[in-house]
């Protein structure tokens, strides 16, 4: 089904919230994707498009109850593969799931797309169709990656491997509104990520990010340093996706590791479900970003939701709910507003320093 033919699909503005899913993104694709959709359809009040191929998604939702629930096939013919370059496999693939998913989005016909195949081709999905804020050049991705922090959000995750301290600047105003929604925390704090908690440390993006942060109306606490992650000592976190990737994948892969473990010293001291138990909590504590479903794409004029490709049927139920509350709380229009107001702030700022250097 071509972009085009996004607009026959029927849309009652009055009915509940829409979520697309890319039904065929991820490791396992519809076999655990319609059974996560299916549970989030009946855990909350909302309509789910299925994306992909019709008659796949036909044998996996015949296994299901679904009497009452507002499903819907929406076919594809395609899917961008992790290994693709995301630009040039959505030129190549028109009809893929991930572009079909976001452009119902796009023709208003769905309030949010979710995926959990790759997260490069959903962000160039959702650039190409929804656009960026204004002040935003590029997307990026951040959550609670560590469950020891809950109510602490990293941004960048690893959309942007390279980045300016006026980009780290547009990260924490998004991850300030992030926080203020989702946890209806006032003033959130915003730290940026270092090699030291002094003042002055860092290297030249950090030290010329601290300047930034300093003159803007965000609540900077300061530095941290990577062992503070777990202490709750700010709730937005703001590193470059290179350094935000690699914290990612280093908590994710010591916790498995260390879950695993733990389970093979308990075998003989605990019973196995005790045993279970500790290794979940272990992992999922570890593994947050996982146990919450997806985090929001954000600086883009729409809501979409990545997910890990590795993703089972509970956490696409989590990452479909997320997706809900996404649209729920207005975050995208509460962005545009603060954004905004910091880009009018720092140019009545740039106009009084003209002022009075001419003075």
């Amino acid at each position: 089904m071509r972009l085009k033919e996004v607009q026959n699909l029927n849309n009652d503005t009055n009915s509940p919230v829409c979520i697309a899913v890319d039904a065929m993104g991820g490791d396992f694709g519809p076999s655990e994707i319609v059974p996560g959709a299916i549970q989030a359809a009946r855990n909350q009040e909302m309509r789910i498009f299925l994306v992909g191929d019709p008659n796949l998604l036909k044998q996996e939702i015949g296994k299901h109850d679904v009497a009452n629930l507002q499903i819907k096939i929406v076919p594809s013919n395609s899917v961008v593969e992790e290994n693709e370059q995301p630009a040039l496999a959505l030129r190549n693939k028109p009809n893929s799931s991930i572009l079909i998913a976001t452009g119902l989005v796009k023709q208003g016909m769905a309030d949010a797309c979710v995926s959990m195949g790759s997260t490069g081709a959903a962000m160039a999905s959702a650039v190409v169709m929804f656009g960026t804020i204004e002040g935003i050049e590029r997307p990026a991705l951040g959550g609670p990656i560590i469950g020891f922090a809950p109510n602490t959000t990293i941004i960048d995750m690893g959309s942007n491997v390279d980045c300016r301290p006026g980009q780290m600047l547009s990260f924490a105003v998004i991850g300030r509104v992030y926080a203020r929604k989702f946890w209806k925390i006032e003033n959130p704090r915003v730290a940026l990520l270092s090699v030291g908690s002094e003042t002055g440390k860092g290297n030249r993006q950090i030290r010329e990010t601290t300047e930034l942060f300093q003159n803007s109306q965000i609540n900077f606490v300061g530095n941290i340093e990577a062992d503070q992650l777990t202490k709750g000592i700010a709730e937005v976190v703001i590193c470059d996706g290179f350094v935000g990737n690699i914290i990612l994948k280093l908590t994710e892969g010591l916790g498995s590791a260390l879950a695993k473990r733990v389970g093979e010293k308990l075998e003989t001291l605990v019973p196995l479900t005790a045993s279970k138990k500790i290794q979940t909590e272990i992992y999922e504590l570890t593994n947050a970003l996982e146990a919450f479903g997806g985090a929001p794409l954000l600086g883009v004029n729409g809501v979409s939701i990545v997910g890990h490709g590795r993703s089972k049927a509970t956490s696409i139920t989590k990452a479909i709910e997320t997706a809900k509350n996404t649209v729920d709380i207005n975050l995208i229009e509460n962005l545009n507003q603060e954004l905004s107001s910091v880009r009018n702030q720092m140019t009545s700022e740039i106009d009084a320093q003209s002022q009075q250097q001419e003075e």
